[in-house]
């Protein structure tokens, strides 16, 4: 009993003390988006550390108490799902949102056909694949162009990334190992806000996850329908985002375990395999084939540009796995690597092979890392395994949870509320409130650019039920080398044909809204005489201090509907 308590004393106060120490040394972090250097500006770190104080004496009680094992892969969703929801207010902060959005929209006014025909075409696709922008685009034309609607579906996937890692695990090893790695992955307070966003990387960690689990039960042979399925999976997956490619390679890893481990024979596993690639190649083949043109000349932007791009936008390993993972999965993921190797543990090398990868060949951008992170949990609880008591290992679980869940909630979420992306998000739902039923857009650029305005009308669009006219257009500004630049897309956008004037009543009211990347400064003449019957009624300025880019909106409506002005 004695053993026991000084075990639960000593993981609480490691937990408890890994936090201060994490914040003492947060200038190692360069994480590009929610670096420990700025999430705590502004916040009270000791508030953090007291909250987790009295939640590691909760999760002592709450430990002895078992997890559902009837029902796990039900308490894992529901558990996964109530955490991430909160975070459903996070602005759209990365800029590539704009492109889903519009690719998307596309969809939605001009229908599935034209989206297949015209994607890579007449919608920039820059170097992004289909899937994910096309089931974005269904959404809003069948329950309304709405933020929340997608933020519902990513998050339901991200649940559903969860019970699938628990179901992994079950399949290599046991229930209790694919379970901790459920819950481990909720240990990455980064995941956290990622979720509600309108990008990528959420759902390709699904696709992903799914077509490995869908691979390993074709090839036990589970029948026809395993294989089907797995080969579906593997073409969803395909379409997901180019960085799946590579990872892909984790299925011959697998074929070769399950060969090594006898569990079939080996000309069934081979048999297995080589008819779940033939259904997934057929399927692919018809859709290259139909959009090559496409294809070809995203890959040659992507080897020209996205992959010589890779060491400069890069975040180090310490940043992503001790800062933006909870530190303690690093740890067990070690020991668990350490504990294979000693064990000469075959299938470990299925969970283990895709990190082992980004760290050989030094992949050092966190959102290339996504799809992995269902890998580093079950490496993660694969160590945890080697802690004997139940109890305890509830609770080392449960602290890493709680921790990382607290930094999200209190530091990385107010963060992003507070930046400047938040002002499109306050100025859209402004504009909602507005009598008039269209608001017409208008973008300033700023002396040192960074971004292609025109690019913010797309997010703005995204928070408003309002129709936006817009014809303004950018090209690079001279003297700015933009082709190595990170956000080089956004100086190649297109203004979408739906946000033109030519089917809006010739005497219609709007809005008008100006969106800069400078607080202040003198309107250019064109657009003061457009203004001259216009009064200022709101003002949304919100400026965090980090980012280079800002965006800050200004709304204006004719003198006569205009109450006062305001700020924001």
């Amino acid at each position: 009993m004695f053993k026991k308590s000084g075990y639960l004393l000593t993981f609480s106060l490691l937990t408890l003390i890994t936090f201060p120490a994490l914040y003492s040394f947060r200038a190692l972090d360069d994480n590009r988006l929610t670096s420990w250097q700025w999430v705590f500006n502004g916040v009270d770190a000791s508030t953090l550390f007291i909250i987790q104080v009295f939640g590691v004496i909760f999760l002592i009680a709450a430990s002895r108490m078992p997890f559902p094992e009837r029902r796990s892969s039900a308490f894992l969703f529901l558990f996964s799902f109530i955490l991430a929801a909160p975070f459903w207010s996070v602005p759209e902060v990365i800029v590539d949102a704009s492109r889903y959005f519009t690719q998307a929209k596309y969809l939605e006014v001009y229908g599935i056909e034209f989206f297949s025909r015209e994607w890579g075409k007449a919608i920039l696709s820059w170097t992004d694949l289909p899937l994910v922008p096309f089931l974005y685009g269904l959404i809003f034309k069948f329950l309304g162009e709405n933020r929340l609607p997608v933020q519902v579906f990513s998050t339901l996937l991200f649940s559903a990334t969860v019970v699938l890692t628990a179901r992994i695990g079950k399949e290599l090893w046991d229930e209790e190992t694919g379970f901790y790695g459920g819950m481990l992955l909720l240990g990455i307070p980064y995941l956290f806000v990622q979720v509600p966003l309108m990008l990528v990387d959420v759902p390709t960690m699904f696709f992903f996850t799914l077509s490995v689990f869908a691979f390993l039960r074709a090839l036990r042979g589970e029948g026809v329908g395993a294989i089907l399925a797995s080969s579906l999976s593997l073409f969803l997956v395909f379409f997901a985002k180019y960085s799946t490619w590579p990872m892909l390679s984790v299925l011959a890893v697998i074929i070769f375990v399950f060969i090594r481990g006898s569990e079939q024979s080996g000309s069934g596993t081979i048999l297995r395999g080589v008819v779940t690639f033939s259904g997934a190649l057929l399927l692919i083949g018809v859709v290259v084939v139909y959009r090559f043109e496409a294809f070809s000349e995203q890959i040659k932007l992507l080897m020209s540009y996205q992959r010589p791009g890779l060491g400069r936008w890069e975040e180090s390993f310490i940043s992503t796995f001790v800062f933006q993972i909870h530190p303690f999965i690093t740890l067990l993921a070690i020991v668990s690597f350490l504990v294979a190797i000693r064990r000469r543990d075959p299938k470990y090398l299925i969970i283990c092979w895709l990190p082992l990868l980004l760290i050989l060949f030094q992949i050092k951008r966190i959102r290339y890392t996504i799809p992995l992170f269902p890998m580093v949990a079950l490496m993660a609880s694969y160590g945890l395994q080697q802690i004997g008591d139940r109890k305890l290992k509830r609770f080392v679980a449960l602290c890493i949870i709680m921790s990382s869940v607290v930094v999200a909630l209190f530091a990385y979420l107010p963060f992003t509320q507070k930046t400047s992306a938040a002002n499109l998000k306050q100025a859209g739902e402004f504009i909602n409130t507005l009598d008039e039923n269209a608001a017409e857009v208008f973008t300033l650029l700023p002396k040192e650019p960074v971004v292609n305005p025109a690019v913010e009308v797309a997010l703005l669009d995204l928070y408003t039920r309002k129709s936006i006219v817009y014809r303004g257009e950018f090209s690079a500004p001279p003297g700015r080398d933009m082709i190595a630049s990170p956000l080089r897309f956004t100086w190649e956008y297109k203004n979408p044909p739906y946000y033109g004037f030519e089917d809006r009543p010739r005497n219609e009211e709007k809005a008008m809204v100006i969106l800069s990347g400078e607080g202040g400064g003198d309107l250019p003449d064109t657009l003061v005489q457009k203004l001259k019957n216009y009064h200022l009624v709101s003002r949304f300025n919100m400026d965090e201090g980090v980012f280079q880019h800002k965006t800050f909106v200004s709304v204006y409506r004719q003198r006569a509907a205009a109450p006062n002005g305001n700020s924001h």
